[in-house]
């Protein structure tokens, strides 16, 4: 039997405001436990929540961003449950009325097609408490700074039908929110991470199957791997003959497996009703008139431009756009070097494989923007080749200088004598009188033959476009 995928994800972002979305405790991370949770934050008695302004500014940017309703009236409600990390024994969310409404992006499948994925809703709701585990024998500990920190929960329709689709609408929704800037999309510290919901059904059927979720993802390397994994499983439950159950369940990145936490509640378990202390959240149109002003050139519109104005393929625009740090950096090479196409192969060619491989951020690039450009410029006026410039970058990767110092201080210089290059050529010739008797013969793959034994001969400083330019007159006489 063939089966078909069905994924629905919930992703949680942080928002960047600097206090709580019900107190005026601080969200910095990083701070000691339980140094940064004050009254309103453990609920001590007799105190009330004050909504804070920017958390909904915040989410209005979100709604106006992905095409959704953003409603005129929103209420926020309680969701009783226990936990001993919440500390009122209900967390303050969004139910029936949220902040934003239907909306879309569109994502770019693996055939390269573009798939429109819906976008249910976004709600504000309050983060609760972290529970340790670690560092406590036999015990749990509870660190209450997080509580109350803002979080737009974002709900997508149940349309993605792969792993890489879904992991595809969550990078979607990460560089849209740190385009906006409401969230730093900073995975390690969880300001950016998501439930999957995943089911599977005969290919055909228009029913959905049971759903378990997957709880608490912080990273698009994972996603995909507990999605895959959570297929798998579920299949393989029904084809000998089980069932799967709604529950919601934990994926053990180190085993690579998914493990039962508890049965699925509904929504009626919670015991929803409007949070009495808060008020009707009411935004009108001149609000939201002021708020899409704001709005920044998104992904899509970047993307765009780039295949426009700077003749970039839109499989490289893509690429550059999916950051807004990313793009940043380019459009500063860019301009400085006057050379899109070239600016674009080395930022994400060279340059991204050493970021990979450190698992780095462009934030945390070892040469700036400027010090990279400068490297391309001296591709440009030949002072260096392009080999010579992958040498160059690893030696300001590691701290010993910008290019031009690099350059002057390990020799590195492009040999550009028409007159030394040719006494190399000749001395190549010489050493090579067969192979160059079958080259001008017609055996034309000889060419580059000769080419490295020239480069190889002025140890790659020989100016490549020159080599083969005095090589083919030599044939030519």
């Amino acid at each position: 039997m063939s089966w078909e995928v069905v994924i629905g994800l919930e992703i949680h972002a942080q928002l960047a405001t600097k206090s709580k979305i019900f107190s005026g405790a601080s969200t910095a991370y990083g701070a000691e436990p339980n140094t940064q949770a004050c009254e309103v934050d453990i609920a001590l008695p007799g105190v009330l929540p004050v909504l804070n302004k920017e958390a909904v500014h915040m989410a209005a940017k979100f709604g106006l961003a992905i095409d959704a309703e953003v409603a005129h009236r929103s209420v926020f409600a309680r969701k009783n449950y226990f936990y001993p990390d919440l500390p009122k024994g209900y967390q303050i969310s969004q139910m029936e009325l949220p902040i934003v409404g239907m909306g879309h992006l569109d994502i770019e499948t693996e055939d390269g097609e573009s798939k429109r994925i819906g976008v249910t809703r976004a709600h504000l709701e309050e983060d609760a408490g972290k529970s340790l585990h670690e560092d406590y024998a036999g015990m749990t500990g509870i660190d209450l700074n997080r509580a109350g920190t803002p979080l737009l929960e974002i709900v997508s329709e149940p349309d993605m039908r792969s792993a890489k689709e879904a992991v595809a609408y969550m990078r979607k929704i990460h560089s849209i929110v740190t385009y906006l800037g409401i969230c730093d999309g900073n995975m390690q510290e969880g300001s950016f991470r998501c439930d999957a919901n995943v089911s599977v059904r005969p290919t055909g059927q228009e029913e959905f199957g049971t759903r378990a979720e997957l709880k608490n993802i912080n990273s698009f390397r994972f996603v995909e791997r507990a999605i895959n994994i959570e297929v798998e499983r579920q299949i393989d439950l029904i084809e000998d003959g089980g069932t799967v159950v709604q529950e919601t369940r934990l994926y053990d990145a180190d085993k690579n497996e998914t493990r039962s936490m508890r049965s699925k509640e509904e929504a009626n378990d919670y015991r929803y009703f409007p949070d009495p202390d808060l008020l009707p959240v009411i935004i009108d149109q001149a609000y939201l008139d002021e708020v899409r002003k704001e709005l920044p050139e998104l992904p899509d519109e970047k993307k765009q431009r780039y295949v426009d104005s700077y003749g970039l393929s839109a499989y490289d625009a893509g690429v550059l756009t999916a950051s807004r740090e990313l793009a940043s950096f380019f459009e500063t090479v860019a301009e400085k070097t006057g050379d899109a196409k070239l600016s674009s192969n080395w930022v994400s060619g060279e340059l991204a494989a050493k970021l990979n491989k450190e698992e780095r951020s462009i934030s945390d690039s070892q040469v700036s923007a400027d010090d990279f450009a400068v490297l391309l410029m001296r591709i440009k006026d030949n002072t260096i080749s392009g080999k010579i410039a992958k040498d160059v970058l690893e030696a300001m990767w590691n701290g010993e200088g910008d290019a031009d110092s690099v350059i002057e201080s390990k020799g590195l210089k492009q040999i550009s004598d028409s007159g030394a290059i040719e006494a190399m050529v000749d001395e190549v010739i010489a050493n090579n009188q067969g192979q160059f008797e079958e080259l001008k013969g017609g055996k034309d793959k000889l060419m580059g033959f000769f080419v490295g034994q020239v480069m190889k001969a002025s140890k790659g400083k020989a100016n490549p476009a020159q080599v083969n330019e005095i090589m083919r007159k030599k044939l030519d006489s």
